[in-house]
């Protein structure tokens, strides 16, 4: 249970003054639905309000505050032009204007007459200064509660800065005191303040020190959530190292015949990987791998020979993908290897319904299914196996610990592979997988032939239509990604429709879409005709899976490359190369390029090296764009910038270590703090593994 003091944090942030349903939303949109996430929700900038010139001499762009007496008001006589309060003080005029003004409500606020302190930006207009809709307009006697220094927080569509700012003030009243979760030597070395104490300090700069990732109450607080997420890591990994694993030890036979039909030799990193997971498989203690492996290395080779493993053994393996797509492409390679193996393969997806899903769920539950491959509907309630032994899971990051916990609980001493084509930094290992064993494919299977990655401008769109129109003859296919519109979907699909439209012009039926918007069976329907040569140019939007192994298409044009990380890049140029023919990756950008997007299209024209371009990736961006769910699905961290805080990532590590190892049910007075830790970042999931927890 949540400890109670932490109650008022997690409630809504209907919860606030002055928060009704229609500020929520967007607040939700850019914070998250609870007043913790709006203390997560730290300033990027200041306002000084201290300056106070006469009117005269305030320099233009600049934030003032002046004492100024109210002269007379100038009603415009057409509503589109602006209305302007004149005002002075000893020293000249200086106006004040406001746009689709409402004249009752301007002349309550700056009566005629009377003195105003009034805060904003000054500009120049025909040589005389203004100030346009001034920040605040208070009496003399309200000067003193007008801020001298204000935050600047990163805003979103439909929210301005006055009602997100009273909202995190709102919510900073709210922050209790919790007794310190860290070691009081690492506090007193760092001189780090309290935790409510750095929150508040964090949320009221006085200066643009205060804004940097050094400053002391920022770096506790990125430390706080680093160990969170350490400790957290530290307790899924003790349960399942405790909770015992079975012995999966095979005799070789169903591996060899698959390796047989293989139309390729294995390479070394792939032998060295089954030897590593083999002997996990083989200690009694339950695995927890990840194989990491770039675009096109032979994962899901690796895969289904660990689960043939399995098999051997005399018990069941799953599957797990993230979509649809990629679960029937994994079924799709699969299922020749399964079947010279002499193995019972099936698949079973969201869209498997009625007697066919009835009669595979009996097979499976009467151990007639030696490998089922699937999406979430493999851990459906009603899915149960025979005897399930190891369970893989595709693209681990896009799935929740509770999934990857559900499927473990379909069978006794389940071992788990995870893999990913996401290369992972080695400075971000930690923050995903904690050390857990990892091994990495770093080789790619022999014949495959290197991409050609190149660069242009959006203004030689046409040479690049040309370029599709000579591949299109050639009975090749081409892949079309459209550019990352905005976060929102819609824009993102409104954008892929109509550059489908203007390439139909070209090409005409030969053009296909598939989003993420679509029905699986409208999507299959795509897929198949571009698999058919039907549809020779797949126009695809970001947000949906587009890793479906198709050895004809030998061009990716990827429009606004500008905007994209480079590890999503390198991810969206692997999807061709897989054929015999040479592959062209285009990189459209819309000029003038900066620096860092300057970089990131050269390091993907000279390498192919999936890890080299994920740290090159950290290094331009930091952690925190690269972290972004739709850049590489890593912790999406609130308050650590592991470009700027790398050093404490280490610290937490080893600090989550000794705490585990001395009290590993956080039973101590130390331990009490830590667990309110875990609470308070929302890693109430690894509290549960705890016996008293």
């Amino acid at each position: 249970m949540r400890p109670e003091i932490l109650n008022p944090l997690f409630a809504p942030v209907t919860a606030l003054s002055g928060i009704g349903p229609r500020l929520a939303a967007p607040i939700g949109h850019l914070t998250g639905q609870k007043v913790v996430d709006l203390l997560w929700h730290l300033p990027s900038g200041l306002v000084d309000r201290r300056f106070s010139p006469r009117a005269a001499d305030a320099p233009e762009g600049v934030v003032v505050t002046l004492t100024l007496r109210v002269l007379e008001h100038h009603a415009p006589h057409n509503r589109r032009q602006p209305y302007r309060v004149i005002c002075s003080d000893d020293s000249g005029e200086i106006a004040l204007v406001y746009f689709h003004a409402r004249p009752d409500y301007l002349r309550r606020l700056l009566p005629e007459g009377e003195t105003r302190v009034i805060s904003g930006t000054v500009e120049m207009f025909s040589g005389q200064p203004q100030i346009s809709h001034p920040d605040y307009v208070v009496t003399r006697e309200e000067a003193e509660t007008l801020p001298r220094i204000e935050p600047i927080y990163p805003l979103t569509e439909g929210l301005t800065a006055k009602p997100l700012t009273k909202a995190v003030r709102h919510a900073l009243e709210r922050v209790p005191q919790l007794a310190e979760w860290h070691d009081a030597t690492l506090v007193a070395r760092e001189a780090w303040p309290a935790w409510h104490k750095a929150i508040a300090v964090a949320h009221a700069p006085d200066s643009l020190v205060d804004l940097d990732p050094s400053a002391a109450p920022r770096r506790r607080l990125a430390f706080d959530e680093l160990l969170a997420n350490q400790l957290a890591l530290g307790l899924v990994r003790a349960h399942m190292r405790g909770s015992g694993g079975r012995v999966l030890v095979g005799d070789g036979r169903l591996r060899r015949k698959a390796v047989a039909a293989l139309p390729f030799t294995l390479t070394e990193v792939q032998r060295q990987s089954l030897a590593e997971i083999t002997d996990d498989l083989s200690v009694g203690r339950r695995m927890l791998r990840l194989l990491q492996g770039d675009v096109g290395s032979g994962k899901t080779i690796v895969a289904l020979l660990t689960m043939l493993v399995a098999v051997e053994a005399s018990s069941q393996a799953a599957m797990l993908a993230p979509t649809e797509i990629l679960a029937r492409q994994h079924y799709k390679t699969i299922a020749p290897l399964a079947e010279a193996a002499g193995v019972r393969l099936a698949v079973l997806t969201g869209r498997d319904k009625g007697k066919g899903r009835e009669q595979t769920l009996a097979a499976l539950a009467h151990g007639k299914i030696d490998l089922l491959v699937g999406t979430h509907a493999l851990i459906q309630k009603d899915v149960e196996f025979a005897d399930l032994g190891l369970a893989v899971i595709d693209e681990q990051h896009r799935f929740g610990v509770h999934q990857r916990m559900n499927i473990q609980a379909k069978g006794a001493g389940v071992h788990v592979l995870v893999m990913t084509a996401t290369p992972i930094p080695r400075t971000l290992m930690l923050t995903a997988y904690g050390d857990m064993e990892v091994s990495r494919l770093t080789e790619k299977p022999p014949g495959r032939l290197p991409v050609t990655t190149v660069a242009l401008p959006a203004t030689r769109l046409e040479q690049v239509i040309e370029a599709v129109s000579r591949a299109i003859a050639a009975g090749d296919r081409v892949y079309w990604v459209c550019p990352l519109v905005s976060e929102s979907e819609t824009l993102d699909l409104a954008a892929a429709k109509a550059r489908a439209e203007a390439l139909r012009e070209h090409f005409n039926d030969k053009v296909g879409l598939i989003h993420g918007q679509m029905k699986a069976a409208e999507r299959d329907g795509v897929m198949a005709d571009f698999a058919s040569g039907a549809v020779a140019v797949l126009v695809a939007t970001t947000v949906i899976e587009v890793g479906v192994d198709m050895p004809e298409a030998t061009v990716m044009v990827i429009e606004g490359a500008e905007r994209f990380g480079l590890a999503q890049l390198h991810q969206l140029r692997g999807r061709v190369g897989r054929g015999e023919k040479a592959s062209t990756c285009l990189l459209l950008y819309g000029p003038p390029l900066g620096e860092t997007a300057r970089a990131r299209l050269t390091i993907l024209r000279e390498t192919e090296d999936g890890f080299r371009i994920a740290e090159e990736d950290l290094r331009l961006r930091g952690a925190g764009e690269l972290l972004g769910t739709r850049q590489s699905g890593m912790p999406d961290f609130r308050l650590a910038d592991l470009s700027a805080h790398g050093d404490l990532l280490a610290v937490a590590h080893n600090d989550s270590k000794r705490i585990l190892d001395g009290d590993p049910e956080l039973t101590g007075k130390r331990g009490e703090a830590l667990r309110t830790l875990l609470y308070l970042f929302e890693r109430d999931l690894a509290v549960r593994f705890l016996r008293s927890g």
